[in-house]
Formats: structure tokens, sequence, C-alpha cells
């Protein structure tokens, strides 16, 4: 388990002086008032910053979406590790394999166990305060529709919906289970300034953003996988500090390389807030508050392909999307 920020220790402080203040006291509404372990995730409410498009002429904008359930959603993926480097980890997948079929409402996750999807569950109104509408209000309020929390109809979020250091804060009135604060605060949208990324056997890669502008405790959080198009092989994922720069060990990017590749490789680079969070009856809830900037990258020996057009005469686009 990751040990929890110290914007994140105040988020659940947060929490408990308002459930201190009369939420705890609710089982004659037949709300579950009992806390869970904080190290089972049940739910999450992301606020993301979408990066205008230039080539499309897209506006940026600012995403808020939120779900609880009564359980931690099971993945049919196992990634397991098998090296590290600094604050880089490269793991490889394995699928569980269940005799019997789990189904439609449950999933593989280990030799023949099967473990079911969890059901989303309302928390309330939840009110947001801290993101600014391009109406000009900086408050709103979401209710479930579905199982997700998003803003309402004709509410808009500007882009960014926050400045660098602001207060975010969602707060859950309760449903099904008791009142709950989230809070943490904004982050400057991340602007990657390493171009034209090779990952080649042998060398490190070295990777470059802005830094922020104020000292928030942010993160920064790399995901490189150049084998997804083909069925993922491995990946490398890091958790580092928000300095500015990062530098992933050639031994790892060897062993990556090595397991495998396909077409189109890309590495996913994300900054996020101190994760703000909050413990209720079947779990944790988190808020995160996060930019994210996708690149492509080359891999020497990998030309990516959607036909066979995109191809040299004599080779084939492959199903992994790479001339052969």
């Amino acid at each position: 388990m990751m040990p929890i920020a110290s914007s994140a220790r105040g988020a659940l402080f947060v929490a408990s002086l308002v459930c201190a203040s009369g939420c705890g006291d609710t089982t004659s509404t037949g709300m579950d008032t009992s806390k869970g372990d904080e190290s089972v995730l049940v739910g999450t409410f992301q606020v993301s910053l979408v990066a205008p498009d230039t080539a499309t002429a897209t506006p940026g904008y600012t995403a808020v979406i939120g779900k609880v359930s009564d359980g931690p959603t099971p993945s049919q993926i196992v990634y397991t590790e098998s090296s590290r480097s600094g604050v880089c980890v490269l793991s490889k997948p394995s699928v569980p394999f269940c005799n019997t079929p789990c189904g439609g409402s449950a999933v593989c996750v280990a030799a023949n166990t099967c473990k079911p999807y969890p059901t989303a569950k309302s928390v309330g109104t939840v009110a947001a305060a801290g993101l600014k509408t391009t109406a000009g209000s900086s408050a709103f309020s979401m209710d479930p529709v579905s199982g997700n929390y998003q803003p309402p109809g004709g509410t808009v979020l500007s882009y960014p919906a926050f400045a660098e250091g602001d207060t975010i804060t969602l707060s859950a009135a309760g449903g099904v289970y008791s009142p709950f604060v989230l809070a943490t605060v904004g982050i400057a949208p991340l602007s990657v300034t390493s171009q034209n990324v090779q990952v080649a056997p042998n060398q490190p890669l070295h990777l470059t953003w802005t830094a922020p502008g104020k000292s928030i405790g942010s993160k920064m959080y790399v995901k490189l996988d150049i084998s997804h198009h083909g069925g993922t092989k491995g990946m490398i994922e890091c958790v580092t500090d928000d300095t500015g720069s990062l530098d992933i060990a050639a031994s790892l990017v060897t062993e990556l390389v090595n397991l495998g590749t396909a077409g189109f490789p890309t590495i996913l680079m994300t900054r996020k807030a101190p994760i703000g969070q909050a413990v209720i009856a079947p779990g944790r809830v988190d808020l995160v508050v996060q930019s994210a900037v996708e690149q492509a990258v080359t891999v020497p020996g990998v030309t990516s392909c959607n036909s066979s057009a995109d191809c040299k005469s004599g080779m084939t686009c492959q199903s992994d999307l790479t001339c052969k």
C-alpha cells in the first residue's frame, strides 16, 4: 500500500471533523456509518485537465467524474514485479484461468477463483467547491446518474477550473454510507518538454517536463507500454517527485524491449495533486486531480501501420499493427 500523503491525511482529518459534528449517529436512517479498510479502494472522484488539441482545433476542458461502489473492482490481468530501479518498476502481466467460467458478473482473479464485480452505490448529493465554471461560479452539486457522478447538464467547467494551489473539496451528503469530505489542491496543466522519445536497448530514457510553479506535493506518474496493441507483454511504471525530469534505467528499458513490441507504442505522463482520501464502510474513496499527456515513442526496428499501404514493398501490416 502506498503511504498516505500529508494532504491526504488532512482530507481524512477534515472528514473526521465533519462526522464528529453529527454524521456518525445516523443508524436510524439506515446509513452504514462503520469504517472499512483504507487499503481497499472502492471509489474515485477524478478531476482531469484535458489539454487543447491544436490538430483538431478542440479547446481544452476540465472533466469531473466519480463513482463509489460496495467493494473493490477486480482486474482480470495480474501484474507481477519483475525488476526495479530507483522509482521505476517493470511488471509482467498474467491472466488467471478458471475452469468454470465466471460469467458476465464476475472475473477470474486467481486460479479457479472468481470475484464478482461491485455494485455502484449512492453517497447522496456531492457538493463541489473550488472548481470554476464558465458561468463564473466556483461551486456546483452532483447527483448520481446510473451510478456515476458528473456535473449536471449545463454546467461547463473552465480550463483549467482552478489555479495552482487552490483548495478543491468534494462533500458527500451521505446515502447508503455516511457523509464524507475529500480535499486536495489544484495543479498546473502538464507541459512535457522531452520530444522524439526513443526507446532503445541499452539506453536510459530521459524525460523532461515543466516543473510546477508552486511546491504543493504533486507527483509524476509515468507509464511506458510498447506492446499494448499486440497484447501487453510488460510495462514500466514510475512514481516520482514533480521536479521536471526523470531518468529510466537502461536495464529496465532493455528488459521491456526484449519482452516484445507492437505498433504505435506510447508513454503516458501524468501529474497528480496529493490524493485526497476518506474512508467509508466498504473502504477508501480517493479524489484525484490530474493532468496527463500521452506521447508516441519510437522503437528501433518497429514500423507502425494501420494497413499494408503504410508498409514498405514486400511487407504487410500485422495484427499487432507492425510492418513485417
